[in-house]
């Protein structure tokens, strides 16, 4: 039985910002969990070939470079899976971006920018995903809908990231009520609320050791997300495992929002 609930066996996956951080821990966790296919997006395309290219020793990973902060990126995208697929079974909403700045010099592109590509790509990319996430699904067959948010959009402390933090708070609503409008179509949704892990959004944090020791002994588990905390709720959700689980926001922070 444990197998079966934590298996990606013929799961055709998307994962969005998957070149690096926790687009990568979760595509590279897909694959090791037997996924068919898995499809990984960045805006670089160097870096995105690269990445696929690492991936592609725990099974298929398929570059597929783009900008998914436009409507038009976002459509080439679906329109480039819909001639590779006829069905997609995971989507991994995971694209992301910050700016940091003091509330006095906060500037309107930053919180555009933010917006855009956490509130905005997310929510037109499963909009544009919709007739491959139903294609083939039942209620013993289900796809998965998994959406990056963030404890920044639980807890109040914007860290002079001001847009961030509501940005995040905007993608577990979304996931709720995509949760319930999708729920007819055996499309399940559902977010990841991450504290602190290795990325190249917290290198600024991870760099410092003053910092970093400081955050972690702030941290009721003491220490920042590894790779495969993240992979391991991602299978959950997208398997079997998490089958009758939709519309949730599931922190995984080391227990940081209980002492936040």
């Amino acid at each position: 039985m444990i197998k079966m609930l934590f298996s990606m066996n013929d799961k055709i996956c998307v994962v969005t910002g998957g070149s690096r951080g926790l687009g990568f821990y979760m595509a590279h966790g897909f694959l090791e969990a037997g996924a068919a296919r898995v499809y990984i997006t960045a805006r670089k395309a160097a870096a995105c070939i690269e990445a696929a290219e690492e991936l592609s020793q725990y099974g298929e990973c398929i570059a597929l470079p783009g900008d998914i902060s436009s409507l038009g990126g976002i459509q080439e995208l679906a329109t480039t899976l819909g001639e590779r697929e006829d069905r997609i079974d995971v989507l991994v909403n995971n694209a992301g971006a910050g700016w940091g700045a003091a509330l006095e010099e906060f500037p309107e592109k930053g919180w555009d920018k933010v917006m855009n590509l956490n509130v905005k790509a997310p929510f037109f990319l499963t909009q544009a995903l919709l007739p491959l996430l139903r294609q083939g699904k039942s209620a013993d067959r289900t796809a998965s809908v998994i959406n990056i948010g963030s404890i920044a959009g639980l807890v109040g402390n914007s860290i002079s990231n001001y847009s961030y933090g509501p940005s995040k708070a905007a993608v577990h609503q979304i996931t709720r009520n995509l949760a319930k409008d999708l729920a007819d179509s055996h499309i399940r949704v559902n977010a990841i609320a991450p504290g602190r892990f290795f990325t190249k959004m917290t290198e600024y944090v991870s760099q410092d050791e003053k910092l970093f020791k400081a955050e972690c002994a702030a941290i009721p588990l003491h220490r920042w997300g590894k790779a495969e905390d993240i992979a391991g709720v991602a299978i959950m959700l997208a398997g079997r495992a998490g089958a009758f689980i939709t519309g949730q926001i599931i922190p995984v922070d080391g227990g940081t929002t209980l002492v936040s």
